[in-house]
């Protein structure tokens, strides 16, 4: 919780004013009656039946006294609500390592199925953008609420070879914020990843694309935001082996922190890894698994989370999962009127309490 206005609390200091100048209202009271020669005058001026009860209607007007001070300092706090408008976007491997069989009947295959009832269950004010990676990565289908459209994208993935993760979650944020200028070319060609290192090396040795007619304008300079903060929408990955070609995805998180986006990584397939046939045209085996260190880095570093499915099943509970997620949206929200109510009940109660047991106003 935070105060717009903090400057106030400073009020607070009336509290334990309050508090001493009651003690010694006591003291005094406690002082006065024993000057009594008869006990049972003593009795009478303290209170016969009081005891504890005396204290209450005092104590309640107090915390009224703070939760009034702490209204009128305007706090705010993060609260879960119902989304009004979210923009998803999903971002899917599909690496010729999906072909692989130890999720049945193999990856894709599965994937594809789960990613269908993900989209059948969204709720009805998500809108979804897909993007694929293998090699590179495409955008399948731009940002739309139609279902039918979504779902007919899903079948359209096309395996290729490499994995480039990092591209992947590079180009579904520029889905996300298609004004800011962000361009996976510029960025892999012209200054931006190298194919195995960081920001500034080229991809593959530096080298400009030779078949752009003119530049793009520049990316837009951003201010870095509170990680998570932004409520207009998430990315998620899924991947299931390791980066091959491309930017290093924790790297690339870091465009996603800045901006407040959350990634939601999904790492799919059997944590052992399976062995794949090369089939497409080496004429030799290899054994993939899942990078795992990668994908919860990068869900880290968003603010987002990790998760791991072994099958079809436990991919479409995945998704379920993060349907129940979008739904609500968490705001940064003034709260001064729940304190304001809680003053005026206790302050209310505080009177009740005195009049009803004591037969006079606190």
């Amino acid at each position: 919780m935070r105060f717009l206005w903090p400057e106030l609390l400073w009020l607070l200091l009336i509290v334990p004013v309050l508090v001493a100048g009651y003690v010694y209202a006591l003291y005094r009271r406690k002082k006065s009656a024993i000057r009594y020669a008869s006990l049972m005058l003593v009795r009478d001026a303290v209170g016969r039946h009081l005891g504890w009860r005396r204290h209450v209607p005092p104590a309640l007007f107090l915390v009224s006294l703070t939760a009034a001070i702490f209204a009128v300092s305007r706090p705010s706090a993060t609260v879960i609500l119902p989304a009004e408008f979210m923009t998803v976007v999903l971002a899917m491997d599909v690496s010729r390592s999906m072909l692989a069989t130890d999720v049945a009947p193999n990856r894709i295959t599965g994937a594809q199925q789960a990613a269908r009832a993900f989209i059948e269950e969204l709720p009805k004010n998500i809108r979804l953008g897909i993007v694929s990676f293998a090699g590179t990565a495409a955008l399948v289908q731009t940002v739309t609420d139609k279902r039918e459209d979504m779902l007919a994208a899903i079948d359209r993935f096309d395996l290729q070879r490499g994995t480039a993760t990092g591209s992947g979650l590079i180009l579904a944020l520029s889905v996300l914020f298609p004004n800011d200028g962000i361009d996976l070319e510029s960025i892999l060609f012209e200054g931006g990843y190298g194919s195995y290192g960081g920001w500034g090396g080229g991809y593959g040795g530096g080298g400009k694309a030779i078949d752009r007619a003119k530049k793009k304008p520049p990316a837009k300079e951003i201010r870095p935001v509170p990680v998570g903060s932004y409520t207009g929408g998430v990315i998620v990955l899924l991947s299931d082996g390791r980066r091959t070609t491309g930017p290093d995805p924790v790297e690339a998180a870091k465009m996603a922190a800045d901006r407040g986006v959350r990634v939601f990584t999904v790492g799919f397939g059997t944590k052992e890894g399976a062995s794949m046939p090369g089939s497409w045209g080496g004429g030799y085996s290899y054994w993939m698994r899942l990078d795992e260190e990668s994908l919860k880095a990068v869900a880290k570093r968003t603010g987002g989370e990790y998760f791991q499915a072994s099958n079809a099943q436990d991919l479409k509970q995945v998704y379920e999962h993060l349907g129940t997620k979008f739904a609500l949206e968490r705001q940064e929200t003034e709260v001064s009127a729940l304190f304001s109510a809680g003053a005026a009940v206790l302050m209310i109660l505080a009177a009740l309490l005195s009049i009803i047991w004591f037969q006079r106003r606190i």
